[in-house]
């Protein structure tokens, strides 16, 4: 073997062993909360002891800044792909609001208590966090600009309006009645008036 070939190994490894630690991180996140997780509980979880974790991980404020922009990151990009299938303004939005429920709705989703945690944190890091998260609504932003609204609605309100239906649809919820789809299709036809 080459000192380039170990090397390599080397790095894979440790590539590896960080994406399980983020792994256990973002469970134990979504599980008990930003305040209720330690560095320790993370360590004891993916089998290293307290000084090695800090090899893999700067912080836990650092760590739960890289899994929320991960979790919005992702859903940003299969909104993206969602909205692009479509023309029609309104299906494009109800594209984009159908596949954003699907992904927090999902069982294993960790992206509603990545998002939903914002009062736990620090304020340095609820800062990170609000400014991630306003970057991932311009998606909404642009697609309630193409709506043919008419000019007595607040367009900012009527997307916060529409966000705060879909953001709280986790705590509501129940499989078995509606699917995602259909849940977000009725949520349209409110906000569409029919």
């Amino acid at each position: 073997m080459t000192h380039d070939s170990i090397a390599s190994g080397t790095i894979e490894e440790g590539r590896s062993r960080r994406q399980q630690i983020v792994a256990i991180a973002a469970q134990l996140f979504a599980r008990k909360g930003y305040r209720g997780t330690s560095m320790r509980d993370i360590g004891e979880q993916a089998g290293i002891l307290g000084g090695s974790l800090y090899h893999h991980i700067k912080s836990k404020d650092a760590l739960f800044v890289d899994l929320h922009n991960s979790a919005l990151d992702r859903a940003a990009r299969l909104i993206a792909m969602a909205v692009s299938a479509q023309d029609d303004p309104w299906a494009r939005l109800e594209a984009a609001c159908s596949t954003l429920l699907e992904i927090q709705l999902a069982p294993d989703s960790l992206t509603t208590p990545m998002m939903n945690d914002f009062r736990e944190v620090p304020d340095t890091v609820r800062a990170q966090l609000l400014a991630r998260r306003d970057r991932f609504e311009d998606q909404f932003r642009a697609l309630v600009a193409d709506l043919p609204l008419p000019p007595s609605i607040d367009r900012s309100l009527y997307r916060n309006l529409l966000l705060s239906q879909i953001n709280s649809a986790a705590e509501w919820y129940r499989p078995g009645r509606l699917t995602p789809a259909q849940v977000a299709a009725q949520i349209m036809a409110i906000f569409r008036h029919e």
